[in-house]
């Protein structure tokens, strides 16, 4: 096959195979049942290449082929979502070691890239799993090297890859047994496929549908499943962590000692780290101890069986009408903070906050699942205020978004709704009471740095009020107390949320003191167990 120059360029069959994950997300997310209930794959792959298209849009017009594979293998690296994002990214990024060398594109050069891809893949992740995304890889590589031997061209080579993609789907209920009970074929995989058919799709110039190689109709079919096990670990933790001064095989020993299907990739510069565990908040304090993170994501993975379950059960049904007018979205991270949010009537919690941003995206898929005609999110940081106002233009149905930037401003909001007002009057006075809160953090320097209230040193405490650091000290709770002493002339009421690390007894003391420096406070404490910050203050 000679190519000519209206062949498509290398970033426009990067995009065609992204739009065709993007259009079967959904179908994919329907599928996943192995290896744990490790979010919705189709939308973590899909993220993940999104991700890549960023990287992509940033390049100049017509971009060199090396300048193409670098923005791929930094996107994916960076946009990583769930287990079998980090997977793609490192399946691409050996695919992109090769393709980022080359002058030309021959069947040679498709079977080396594939190669590589198999090698990093699998050396990425520690207990391989036949059956699973990585079998895919592996016999489309087979396929393609095998076609090479015999003759084959530049598109027959591709042909059979792909086709041994899908064929290999098929056959992996047959090596995991788990496939098989469920009746459903492994949805990385799947993905997989998916991905390879539309990159060929938009070099050959057809449309997706054209190529007969999906499953067949019947051949297989998807019924709810709660799969968690509750000996499992809970907690789907990942982020990135940057400026380490440690080697891989020193992370990797020791995410693998806290939890399971742990994942580092990257180097030095960035690594990509994924683990179940059912303690994040101390994964995320070491993490910060060697470098700093970010693009933090915390996921419930009990939860998220339940509402897949839920969701594929509901699809089932015949629609039915809202059940009720209005309905809430908040983000927010913490089992406490999150059951009272749920007490004060909020249906969905997008998981994120302070160093955990969620995109419009997940904050629009969220208010997708709210049964209600119309939905007022709450997105309780300010840097996530903006991607809860861009989710209005987007979303099904009204949207109404009360600008809160802290937990304690959502719990006055929610105490002002009124069932009987518009979406605009509720809107308005739910904003005001929220503004009426002053909130207070408390949480520890990771770093040396300069602040309004004097040199900060990495490890001391510090206290901010309203987003800007106010106290400096060496103790919790003596900080927290700095606090409300700045903040509390003229409230009469304190909110205290106690986060991980932060005991008990702890708290039992704290608000004692509290008591009895500011009699005049009304105290309401709880455990809010969100990571990071050991309390959060709300003054009224």
């Amino acid at each position: 096959m000679t190519k000519t120059a209206d062949t498509p360029l290398a970033s426009d069959l990067i995009r065609s195979a992204a739009a065709a994950l993007e259009e079967r997300k959904e179908e994919i997310n329907r599928l996943n049942v192995f290896p744990v209930p490790d979010g919705d794959t189709g939308t973590n792959m899909s993220l993940t290449m999104q991700a890549v298209i960023a990287e992509l849009d940033a390049l100049p017009p017509f971009p060199a082929l090396a300048d193409v594979c670098k923005a791929v293998t930094h996107g994916s690296l960076m946009g990583a979502r769930g287990n079998s994002g980090v997977i793609l990214s490192q399946m691409l990024r050996g695919l992109c070691e090769v393709v980022g060398q080359a002058d030309s594109v021959d069947a040679d050069l498709v079977v080396a890239a594939l190669k590589r891809s198999v090698e990093v893949s699998f050396q990425a992740v520690r207990k391989p799993v036949e059956g699973t995304m990585l079998t895919v890889l592996k016999d489309m590589h087979e396929a393609a090297s095998s076609a090479r031997d015999s003759g084959a061209d530049l598109d027959e080579v591709l042909d059979a890859a792909v086709r041994a993609a899908f064929d290999s789907v098929r056959r992996g209920p047959d090596l995991l047994p788990v496939l098989k009970e469920h009746g459903v074929v492994d949805a990385g995989g799947f993905g997989l496929a998916v991905l390879a058919e539309g990159f060929v799709a938009g070099l050959e110039g057809h449309e997706f549908s054209e190529r007969d190689i999906a499953l067949a109709a019947g051949e297989l079919t998807v019924t709810p499943v709660d799969d968690w096990d509750d000996q499992e670990y809970l907690y789907c933790t990942e982020f990135l962590l940057h400026g380490a001064d440690a080697e891989k095989s020193f992370l990797e020993e020791w995410i693998a000692g806290i939890g399971g299907s742990e994942l580092v990739v990257g180097d030095r510069d960035t690594y990509k780290i994924h683990v179940h565990t059912d303690r994040p908040g101390d994964v995320l304090s070491w993490a910060t101890s060697l470098g700093e993170v970010s693009e933090v994501h915390i996921n419930n993975m009990r939860r998220q069986t339940a509402e897949r379950s839920q969701k594929i059960g509901a699809e089932q049904r015949p629609a039915a009408q809202p059940s009720k007018p209005f309905g809430f979205v908040a983000v927010a991270s913490g089992d406490g903070i999150a059951e009272i949010l749920r007490s004060l009537g909020v249906d969905k919690i997008v998981n994120g906050g302070q160093t955990m941003n969620p995109s419009t995206a997940e904050i629009v898929a969220a208010v997708s699942e709210v049964d209600a005609d119309s939905v007022i999110i709450l997105p309780n940081n300010k840097n996530i205020v903006m991607a809860a106002q861009q989710a209005v233009s987007v979303s099904d149905r009204p949207i109404g978004v009360v600008p809160t930037t802290s937990v304690p401003e959502c719990f006055a909001a929610l105490l002002a709704f009124d069932s009987h007002a518009s979406l605009e009057e509720n809107v308005e006075a739910m904003a005001e009471a929220a503004s009426t809160v002053v909130t207070a953090e408390v949480t520890t320097a990771v770093k040396d740095a300069k602040s309004p209230a004097g040199d900060i040193k990495k490890g001391q405490v510090i206290g901010i009020a309203d987003h800007e650091i106010v106290v400096i000290g060496e103790d919790v709770s003596a900080v927290g107390l700095e606090l409300i002493r700045k903040l509390s002339d003229g409230r009469e009421t304190l909110t205290v949320l106690a986060g991980e690390g932060f005991s008990d007894e702890d708290l039992d003391a704290f608000t004692r003191a509290v008591s009895d420096e500011f009699p005049h406070l009304e105290i309401d404490a709880h455990r809010g167990g969100q990571p990071l910050y050991p309390l959060v203050l709300g003054l009224e």
